[in-house]
């Protein structure tokens, strides 16, 4: 068996692999080290694609309860969660075993084991078994953090895997936490006929997205029933019998919810512990993330870090830009650091997000000069047959030049339409750029070029 490799990857997610793949290309010898139970990553096995398919299930259920409408008479749908769960599980194994296969090949050493660094440049597996390599990425993502919050980590809360596992539908659930998984899976659980409290710590949800984006998700949110709290201070946390209770402050008030079931949506934290990072000199920062450069590498040189171990955004397009870019980079090709000025983001709610580029905070923070203008969904053909009027679209241009330096879009179908200006913001198109395209009606796309128009007309 073969124990000294050109590179090793720790981790088997969508870094990981993207990380080996691409050093394949270079090297001969590649090891990649998972220990977790099923092969695939957080995405495909308990992330991106199981909650998507539940959400767009959710989606589909919605839609039929809303029939009448449409001038539909639907007299009954429900979730048949035994169903939706089989589903699920029948989406991602095509998925899973596809990844699996890949990990598996010849053209990689796969070990089935946990590792730890030793020294620089060797790690041991905790069968004992020591691996060298000249390189190493370590792509080993984030785990659920669990706040200094008064008994939640004594709580037998649930987490984003037990709501992607659900065969059941909750009565009644307390969702703690603002963020994507938060609010993606609150709106989920309410669709399929959980009520669900939700309570949020920052002044409003999606605390990342803009307040006018937030705003409009917190407004669907409550016209569908869902309990929210927004700026809250969170106390207490206990469960009694078949009880949670939640103790909080909101507005002034002492306030106390309770449900026989507990999400812990408050975040995820980088699964940077027990690899022996201080063994190899690889340094991290306050909240557990490994400190890298702009190519990825760590205060070790030889060792990069990709993905949410790393940051700074834990978004898997992003992991896998870091890790194809950290692997070219060791083996001596030519690469350039990822423009993060161009980021990407989307969040799964109904109403969707999409934004890309820099937000309206960043270009006020840096004083860039520039025009902006938006248009609401509420007035808009397609989005009024369609029953979909929450929401807008925004664009942001550099005043002198016109070039389109970010946008906003909340929406049905946001992370598909926000691709448009995806291509805009990479490309450094202008608004008079975009305003040659043709905008086909009707459709939700065409919206887009009422607010190019109206920074062309203040240009």
């Amino acid at each position: 068996m073969r124990t000294d490799f050109d590179y090793i990857v720790i981790g088997g997610g969508s870094g990981g692999y993207a990380a080996a793949r691409t050093a394949r290309e270079s090297w001969d010898h590649v090891a990649i080290i998972d220990g977790s139970e099923n092969l695939g990553g957080l995405c495909i096995l308990r992330g991106c694609m199981p909650s998507k398919t539940l959400i767009y299930s959710a989606e589909v259920l919605h839609l039929a309860k809303k029939g009448a409408d449409f001038g539909l008479d639907i007299p009954q749908a429900a979730a048949d969660m035994a169903k939706l769960h089989q589903r699920k599980i029948d989406v991602i194994r095509e998925f899973a075993e596809y990844r699996e296969g890949q990990l598996k090949s010849d053209r990689f050493t796969l070990f089935r084991k946990r590792a730890k660094f030793v020294d620089g440049h060797t790690i041991e597996l905790d069968d004992g078994t020591r691996l060298t390599a000249k390189h190493f990425m370590i792509a080993t993502g984030s785990t659920v953090s669990v706040p200094p919050i008064q008994g939640l980590k004594q709580a037998p809360f649930w987490t984003s895997d037990d709501i992607l596992d659900l065969d059941f539908i909750p009565q009644k659930i307390i969702v703690l936490g603002g963020g994507i998984v938060a609010c993606e899976l609150a709106q989920f659980l309410r669709r399929i006929g959980s009520e669900v409290i939700q309570i949020q710590r920052s002044p409003h949800i999606l605390k990342e997205t803009s307040a006018q984006a937030a705003a409009c998700v917190e407004a669907a949110f409550r016209g569908e029933g869902i309990q929210l709290y927004t700026d809250t201070a969170l106390q207490n946390v206990s469960h009694e019998g078949q009880q949670f209770t939640v103790a909080f402050q909101h507005a002034g008030e002492s306030i106390t919810v309770e449900a026989p079931y507990l999400l812990n949506a408050l975040g995820r934290e980088a699964a940077s512990k027990g690899l022996g990072l201080e063994a190899a000199g690889v340094e991290t920062r306050r909240n557990g993330k490994i400190r890298c450069n702009e190519l990825q590498q760590t205060s070790a040189p030889h060792i990069y870090a990709s993905g949410d171990v790393a940051g700074p955004h834990e978004i898997v397009h992003i992991a896998i830009l870091q890790a194809e870019l950290a692997a070219k980079h060791a083996s001596g090709r030519p690469t350039e650091p990822i423009d993060y000025d161009q980021l990407l983001g989307v969040v799964f709610t109904d109403p969707q997000i999409g934004s890309v580029g820099l937000s309206e905070a960043q270009l006020k923070e840096r004083g860039i000069d520039y025009l902006s203008a938006d248009y609401p969904f509420d007035d808009h053909g397609k989005s009024i047959l369609m029953e979909a009027k929450h929401g807008y679209v925004k664009v942001f241009a550099e005043r002198t030049t016109g070039t389109v330096i970010g946008a906003e879009c909340v929406s049905k179908d946001a992370g598909e339409l926000i691709h448009a200006m995806a291509v805009a913001v990479t490309l450094k198109a202008s608004v008079r750029d975009l305003l040659k395209v043709h905008w086909y009606h009707p459709t939700l796309s065409e919206i887009w070029s009422y607010p190019l128009e109206d920074i062309a007309d203040e240009m």
